[in-house]
């Protein structure tokens, strides 16, 4: 592991312990569009999953909304970071849920072994070589049929919020993060089948749904 990894996966794990306080002041009334209009898009064809695999799950929000209205099927929360996952591992006493820490570019799963894998507001932060390497897992461990739901934030319009969102890409590596944020599209249109894209209600998050 790289020591800029080393960094950023201690930094996190520092994170961890001020994440859901952050999240409640961040997303306030936007819950929403942050994780159930991702859970909404899972339900395919009158078809609910049957094995859901959430990327870079931090505390497990997103795999907790899932949980709500899927009791029944496996939930399986991923994360680089110890202490993200410890964290979701102390909040999952009434899911079925379970978390692995783990590098998205190597995931340990069977080909084939999902039928929706999620990343929610994350994989822009990853960069170049290690998100194509993410995404190419995503796929492989993806059934035939299943999808992809990748969800990232627009832009924002506010003046101020966009300095705050411009100076975190800066942080995270600027020119990277907004390579993927402009064209994102396309580069996911040369690893899979097709790409659709949608916007969340309040148009601070968009959607993309890709198929094997």
């Amino acid at each position: 592991m790289s020591g800029l990894r080393k960094k950023r996966r201690r930094y996190y794990d520092f994170f961890s312990h001020f994440y859901d306080a952050f999240i409640r002041l961040h997303a306030r009334r936007d819950e929403y569009d942050t994780r159930y209009f991702l859970v909404d898009a899972s339900y395919r064809e009158k078809k609910p999953p049957h094995a859901l695999l959430d990327i870079c799950c931090g505390t497990g929000s997103v795999i907790f909304a899932f949980a709500e209205r899927y009791a029944d099927a496996l939930l399986v929360g991923y994360d680089f970071s110890n202490g993200m996952i410890r964290k979701a591992q102390e909040k999952n006493a009434k899911t079925r849920a379970g978390f692995v820490e783990g590098d998205a570019a190597e995931l340990p799963f069977r080909d084939d072994s999902f039928d929706i894998v999620t990343c929610s507001h994350a994989l822009y932060e990853l960069k170049g070589p290690s998100r194509t390497r993410a995404l190419l897992e995503m796929k492989r461990v993806l059934q035939p049929d299943g999808l992809v739901l990748l969800m990232e934030h627009e832009v924002p319009e506010n003046p101020l919020i966009k300095v705050l969102f411009n100076l975190r890409l800066f942080v995270m590596g600027s020119h990277d993060a907004r390579e993927f944020l402009d064209v994102g599209l396309q580069r996911l249109k040369t690893i899979f089948h097709r790409v659709d894209l949608s916007h969340s209600p309040s148009g601070k998050s968009r959607l993309m749904v890709c198929r094997k």
